[in-house]
């Protein structure tokens, strides 16, 4: 049995890891920005009653980082998996057109939150001498540029050098760090701006088509991701969902294909 703590995870891929860890049989805790668990994702987690808690967490400040791994530690007397997955996007415009809190919150969740929560999580397994730190890819990650989105690519760029970096600082320690990519998934991210609101790229005719080929409903990628990552004992990992070969074969395939997701 793992304890697991995930940022983020209220909603959409964290919250379905969040269930199939549960499923798995580990103990989990949940975090977020809002005060309480929301009602939506204590519905979904409803049969694992006793095995997870929620800490409320603002990832873009490292004392409440600090505090959501001592309140999990606390409470699960240890800390086996730790997974940055708190993301923020941009509204979907031109880098010029995109305003200055959009920026900024999006750099500091997507990379200081990332780099808090792995300074946090790796300093607190050092000291128990074990551990995994996982930190979410995104489009980016792979050096695609889709025009409009080029902000939260290069946080996710520079994600991934970041957790190969943090993997080769801790090669022989016992704590090992890899990185966890998802592909495209039908989540808030794609169909909604920050703010709430229906995203323009939903009426953008060559992303929608683009994205009926690739994606996946998140809750398919977390029962891909879970086993694999209990599983895991390499350092340096790279845990990946859509691979090359998987796009290729969709790309051939498309026509055929009934189910569109947006």
């Amino acid at each position: 049995m793992k304890n697991v703590v995930i940022t983020g995870s209220t909603r959409g891929i964290g919250l379905s890891m969040a269930r199939e860890f549960l499923r798995a049989g580990c103990n989990v805790t949940l975090s977020g920005r809002h005060e309480v668990l929301p009602e939506a994702a204590h519905s979904a987690l409803s049969s694992f009653e006793g095995k997870y808690i929620y800490v409320p967490c603002n990832v873009q400040e490292k004392v409440n980082l600090q505090k959501l791994w001592d309140v999990s530690f606390t409470q699960w007397d240890r800390i086996d998996i730790w997974i940055n997955n708190a993301g923020q996007n941009t509204p979907y415009m031109f880098l010029w057109e995109t305003d200055e809190s959009y920026t900024e919150n999006t750099v500091k969740t997507n990379i200081m939150g990332v780099i808090y929560g792995s300074q946090v999580a790796a300093a607190g397994m050092l000291k128990q001498g074990y551990g995994a730190i996982y930190s979410m890819e995104g489009l980016g990650s792979n050096n695609m540029i889709q025009p409009k989105t080029i902000l939260y690519g290069t946080t996710k760029h520079a994600l991934t050098y970041f957790m190969k970096g943090l993997a080769r600082e801790l090669e022989g320690t016992g704590v090992i760090a890899g990185r966890l990519s998802p592909g495209m998934m039908l989540t808030d991210f794609i169909t909604k701006t920050p703010d709430g609101e229906q995203s323009e790229v939903i009426s953008d005719e060559k992303f929608r088509k683009l994205f009926n080929i690739l994606a996946d409903k998140p809750e398919t990628v977390a029962k891909f991701f879970i086993p694999r990552i209990i599983n895991n004992t390499k350092n340096g990992v790279q845990i990946a969902w859509l691979t090359n070969r998987k796009a290729a074969w969709r790309f051939m395939t498309a026509g055929l294909r009934k189910d569109r997701l947006i």
